[in-house]
């Protein structure tokens, strides 16, 4: 009597497929930020309304004090407009534009929960932080300097033959136009900043607002030597210093202007930095 053993060969697996390593880099997560940023459409519809704001309300005075010159109803503050300011009129309507969207870009990702993802794909956190300002930021600022030169170019043509009337050529003018587009690009990356340190789109904007026109308004009311004293310092106050044609003795220099106000954009990223990396999503 004989027996056979049977035996049986152990199933054959397919061999593993090599996946390639993908490393988190700078470029990388720039490029998954500027991809983010146009993918959406309030992103598109907010920028075309501060580029329209920033002409738009520019023209509007351009004409309005075209019409109005020689008229002695004409407001003696608006008489003595050169037109680089009438042209720059719309700045403050442009910066909340550019602003609210600054806070979108970060603020809508925690309101979609979004933000996960994104930080479980670069896990060290502040590499996407720096990646959405610098991204908006630029964005924000050749869009407002593109703004800032068409309004005054139209602006220079409507106006000239009266004495606000001036060329590029004019002591100042490209200084004054170059600065209110890095003005508005930095009003974009606060506003980046207060999206991720508050985390809330209702709440970086409502900061927003109070920051660049409640505040300044509310300092008008104390005593002048206060005033004097705190004023200038101001975001919106030492911003317009950045891009103002003519000084007086109580505002910031061009140069200390801009010193404060990145002083205002480095305090707001190092704050969204400190609660991105204390806290949890």
């Amino acid at each position: 009597m004989s027996t056979f053993t049977e035996t049986t060969e152990p199933p054959r697996t397919a061999p593993a497929v090599a996946r390639p390593a993908y490393r988190v880099t700078g470029r990388r997560v720039l490029s998954s930020e500027w991809a983010k940023l146009w993918s959406l459409r309030s992103s598109w519809i907010t920028l075309g309304l501060g580029l329209l704001f920033l002409v738009a309300f520019g023209l509007i005075a351009s004409s309005r004090y075209k019409s109005g010159i020689g008229s002695a109803h004409m407001d003696p503050d608006f008489a003595r407009s050169t037109a680089v300011s009438l042209s720059l009129f719309g700045t403050n309507f442009a910066q909340l534009a550019l602003g609210v969207l600054g806070v979108l870009v970060t603020a809508g990702e925690y309101s979609t929960g979004m933000i996960r993802s994104t930080l479980a794909a670069v896990p060290r956190r502040l590499p996407v932080l720096w990646s959405k300002a610098a991204v908006f930021g630029l964005v924000a600022l050749v869009v407002a300097t593109v703004g800032g030169f068409v309004a005054f170019l139209i602006g220079s043509g409507i106006v000239s033959g009266t004495p606000a009337a001036m060329g590029l050529s004019h002591p100042g003018v490209l200084r004054s136009l170059l600065g209110a587009g890095l003005y508005l690009g930095l009003v974009g990356v606060i506003g980046t900043a207060l999206g991720a340190l508050l985390r809330s789109v209702a709440g970086g904007i409502s900061v927003l607002v109070a920051v660049l026109m409640l505040i300044p308004g509310l300092i008008s009311l104390l005593p002048s030597s206060w005033r004097d004293d705190i004023g200038p310092y101001l975001p919106s106050n030492a911003g317009e210093s950045m891009f103002a044609l003519t000084h007086d003795s109580t505002a910031l220099s061009p140069t200390a202007g801009l010193v404060v106000f990145l002083g205002w954009t480095a305090l707001a990223l190092a704050c969204a930095a400190y609660r991105l990396l204390r806290s949890d999503v």
